[in-house]
């Protein structure tokens, strides 16, 4: 069968102008060759080490938002086409909110999780990034908590979250600092 590719942004979030992530595409794969479209455009072939690819954003402006895919090729046929990664750019205004989780940092297979997003701004939203996932979860308004149940293995990871005002001129925030989850 064709093998899967994933794309994803680490760290995860709105990029800041001049701030710096990098796209990162994975294959089960690595004998092949990565290339990166954005906005269907081809960008380049990209660095890789093994079944990993990298495209780094430096000193980021405007012009690096858009929509990221990676092809994956072997003597030049397309095998496996990632999904789409949304980059933002954007100046992060609001202070960086705090991320907690309840009960703690290291939880059994099988148990209730939640984390907090916590921020003193007024009316924002909220999104749970887990490292290495290409979709954010989007916090529930009134709180800023999400609730994952029967926590598996691959919830393991590396959180974080950022919020954005509800109102017109959408503000952001800076990311929280990052919490690990270790489920055994």
């Amino acid at each position: 069968g064709a093998p899967t590719l994933s794309i994803f942004l680490k760290p995860p979030g709105v990029i800041p102008p001049g701030g710096s992530a990098t796209i990162s595409c994975t294959c089960q794969r690595s004998y092949g060759s990565f290339v990166l479209y954005k906005d269907s455009l081809r960008l380049h072939a990209l660095e890789q080490s093994g079944s990993r690819a990298e495209f780094s954003i430096s000193n980021a402006t405007y012009d690096d938002r858009g929509t990221y895919n990676c092809h994956y090729l072997e003597g030049g046929t397309v095998l496996a086409r990632s999904d789409e990664l949304e980059v933002f750019v954007e100046e992060l205004r609001l202070p960086r909110p705090d991320l907690s989780v309840l009960p703690g940092h290291e939880v059994t297979a099988g148990a209730d999780v939640m984390f907090r997003c916590t921020t003193t701004q007024p009316s924002t939203g909220c999104y749970l990034y887990l490292e290495g996932q290409i979709r954010a979860q989007l916090l529930s308004k009134e709180q800023g908590d999400y609730n994952l149940s029967h926590v598996q293995k691959g919830d393991s990871g590396r959180y974080s979250c950022q919020c954005y005002t509800i109102n017109a001129s959408r503000e952001w925030s800076a990311v929280s600092k990052t919490l690990d989850l270790v489920v055994r």
